[in-house]
């Protein structure tokens, strides 16, 4: 051989090296971190079908059922502060200016302005065990119930006298009713 070529030959195993390759084949699998990461997005596909799922009738009468009982709490408030005696009254307003009204707060002014239709076409509202619900001006009113319907779907709005007015119920409708 000349001078000029070396051959040079890399040991293809050093000292320890088949020990570190059998120590990484015995170790296959998932980590820690990449299981917790499959779980999450797991997680997070199931609460979106979830929520896809859901009765869209039924998500827009809660919708409905708080916002009313809102209102209600919103108008009780006003009726003792102002020492008036107000009313709520599902269906058409008997003024020609409320005639295309779902609801009305009956002893309110003109500038309270609170809203009188429905958010979703379709709901309608019925007094359990009268015509309209009083809201005032005495801090106790007694118990009273509103019914609000969408569809086949049912919910109750509630109050004591005392407390707030909240949601009770909701319930779909049978063929008995």
């Amino acid at each position: 051989m000349a001078w000029w070529v070396v051959k040079a030959t890399t040991p293809k195993s050093v000292h320890g090296n088949e020990r570190l390759r059998r120590v990484k084949s015995r170790h296959v699998g998932f980590t820690l971190i990449e299981l917790l990461i499959v779980i999450a997005l797991i997680a997070l596909a199931s609460s979106v079908v979830t929520l896809a799922l859901r009765d869209p009738s039924s998500t827009r009468l809660e919708q409905e059922g708080a916002r009313l009982a809102s209102l209600l709490e919103s108008a009780r408030a006003e009726a003792r502060a102002l020492g008036l005696a107000v009313n709520w009254t599902p269906g058409a307003g008997t003024a020609s200016k409320d005639a295309d009204a779902d609801f009305r707060f009956i002893g309110l002014p003109e500038a309270s302005a609170l809203p009188n239709r429905w958010l979703n076409p379709g709901v309608s509202a019925s007094v359990i065990g009268g015509s309209s619900v009083n809201l005032g001006p005495e801090p106790l009113i007694g118990a009273q119930r509103i019914t609000l319907s969408l569809d086949d779907r049912r919910l109750t709005l509630t109050t004591d006298g005392l407390g707030p007015f909240t949601v009770v119920g909701d319930e779909a409708d049978s063929p008995s009713r």
